[in-house]
């Protein structure tokens, strides 16, 4: 079986967010997709199904379960599709998940996916918040993941949470962000949970972050820096109940599985 590693929000190799892509002909059995994406090890490995040139059953494995939403190796899965067999007649393909049917249209050399956005429900700031994060955040929102709000880029940047603490906060994820200074905001993202200490670009934990700064600033373009290892770049327009999130994304690898 063939699989290829994207690594997307980024048009530079070993940047952005790795993600491993399998088209195949049918659901393996979730055992083994759980299998396959401990072995690689990235915070995403994706399985296709193609349903039509333009409509693909999409599921997403991290090495800890499967997950619900993920918007990097959703950004894989589109580019590859559209690398390898373009649609006809369509500059959009849709992806049955899930968290529903969700789009990635080629713009250019741009990649924009439509995502639900998440509610946000403030929450306290606790002194396990400020544990766990080794700073005190000024605020702190609940929607599918944890977001904290922080007063500046350096802090979040500099950054060294006690995983362990991580994992006994709310949310599937902790999403930590501040006003940028180059960009509208800057962020990183920590699954402890998913047996993934830091997702390098998170697309999904922006569909938290974005609402919030696209609210806090009054406006909904925003453009977005994940401050990871490997940094990458998000492209965002925030339309209330959908965040679009766009990206570049560069091929590493195609290879074979075997699988016998």
């Amino acid at each position: 079986m063939k699989m290829s590693v994207v690594d997307a929000f980024t048009n530079e190799l070993f940047k952005g967010n790795p993600a491993a892509v399998c088209f195949v002909d049918q659901w393996l059995t979730d055992k083994l997709m759980q299998n396959i994406a401990m072995e690689n090890r990235f915070s995403e490995t994706a399985f296709a199904i193609k349903k039509s040139d333009a409509n693909y059953d999409l599921r997403w494995f991290t090495p800890g379960g499967e997950i619900d939403l993920c918007g990097h190796a959703t950004l894989a899965t589109g580019y590859l599709v559209f690398q390898n067999a373009t649609p006809k007649d369509t500059d959009t393909v849709t992806f049955n998940t899930q968290s529903g049917a969700l789009k990635v249209t080629k713009k250019g050399d741009l990649y924009e996916m439509t995502f639900p956005s998440y509610e946000l429900k403030s929450v306290p700031v606790t002194d396990e918040m400020e544990a766990a994060f080794g700073v005190r955040p000024i605020e702190a929102y609940l929607g599918r993941d944890l977001l904290a709000v922080f007063t500046n880029e350096d802090q979040v940047k500099k950054m060294q949470p006690n995983l362990e603490k991580l994992k006994h906060l709310d949310g599937l994820l902790q999403n930590v962000t501040a006003p940028g200074k180059a960009y509208d905001c800057v962020s990183r993202s920590f699954a402890p949970k998913l047996n993934v200490d830091e997702d390098p670009v998170c697309g999904s934990g922006h569909c938290h972050v974005i609402p919030y700064w696209a609210k806090k600033l009054g406006k909904n373009q925003i453009a977005a820096f994940q401050a990871s290892e490997r940094t990458g770049t998000l492209y965002c327009d925030y339309q209330g109940e959908i965040t679009k999130l766009a990206g570049h994304a560069t091929l590493y690898s195609t290879g074979n599985l075997n699988l016998k």
